[in-house]
């Protein structure tokens, strides 16, 4: 994984960081939709409680329909909003589909840190062959009728309704769509996480509804968001002071270098 990958500085050998007891990079899959990631974060969130965990930062990253947008551009989440532009989470969100929560309608407010939105937008690089950019994400019940799609199984509307909506949201500030975005903000939220969503498109939907792109370009494009997250987290570290240097580290970091050993060949016997 590109993360893992390019840890430290890429001209040199990478070092693991989970040696350090210092840091620890946490990643999950999360299966796909608002019903799957929900479960993850409960989990999550009650790993972080237990653990005690300070202050920890959640990042969703992955892929997204592009409205006005062509394929390959980073878009940053500045706010999560379902298909009538809400920016809550409501439970349920519709009857047929999922269960009320005792009985009753629920509502979370899906807001996202915004200093972590500018911080990293920030950390675009001018040298970069796509654009990152900042606006609302539409997160959608599911993949075709919910996303406006006239290619599923069946479909009730016409492509000028499909268009005059994706238009629509489009004016009004909708960058991308996805599935998870209004769980995952509306639950870090709640928990009171700083979180944040970066996505990449694959598909302007303006165009069409269908993925053209080969799939070597579309693993590239994937790769775009964590680039980005990397940036945030070598910045975060230095400007903490903890970033792990060459000849630094070791020792001085580890209370105990009797444990560390052991913890050590433990963790290597794993990989």
């Amino acid at each position: 994984m590109y993360l893992i990958q390019k840890g430290s500085n890429e001209k040199k050998k990478v070092k693991k960081l989970s040696f350090s007891r210092r840091f620890r990079y946490y990643g999950r899959l999360h299966g796909m939709g608002m019903s799957s990631i929900g479960i993850l974060l409960h989990e999550v969130i009650k790993l972080m409680y237990h653990a005690r965990v300070k202050e920890p930062v959640f990042f969703r990253i992955g892929t997204s329909g592009g409205v006005g947008l062509e394929g390959g551009t980073v878009v940053i989440s500045e706010e999560a909003v379902d298909g009538m532009l809400q920016p809550f989470m409501e439970i349920p969100l519709h009857q047929s589909l999922f269960q009320p929560v005792l009985g009753k309608i629920m509502q979370r407010p899906s807001k996202l840190d915004k200093r972590l939105v500018r911080d990293l937008k920030s950390l675009a690089d001018p040298n970069d062959p796509y654009d990152i950019v900042t606006g609302k994400t539409m997160c959608a019940i599911d993949f075709y009728e919910g996303q406006g799609r006239i290619d599923g199984a069946f479909c009730e509307f016409s492509e000028s309704d499909k268009m005059e909506y994706l238009q629509n949201i489009c004016a009004h500030g909708v960058k991308n769509i996805e599935m998870e975005s209004l769980a995952f903000a509306a639950l870090t939220h709640h928990a009171g996480i700083k979180a944040a969503v970066v996505c990449v498109t694959i598909v302007n939907r303006l165009l069409g509804d269908q993925i053209h792109a080969p799939k070597e370009v579309l693993d590239e494009w994937q790769l775009r968001p964590q680039k980005l997250i990397s940036r945030y987290i070598k910045h975060y570290l230095s400007m903490k002071g903890r970033f792990l240097l060459d000849g630094q580290g070791g020792s001085m970091c580890v209370k105990s270098p009797r444990r560390f050993k052991l913890v050590q060949q433990e963790s290597e016997n794993y990989d």
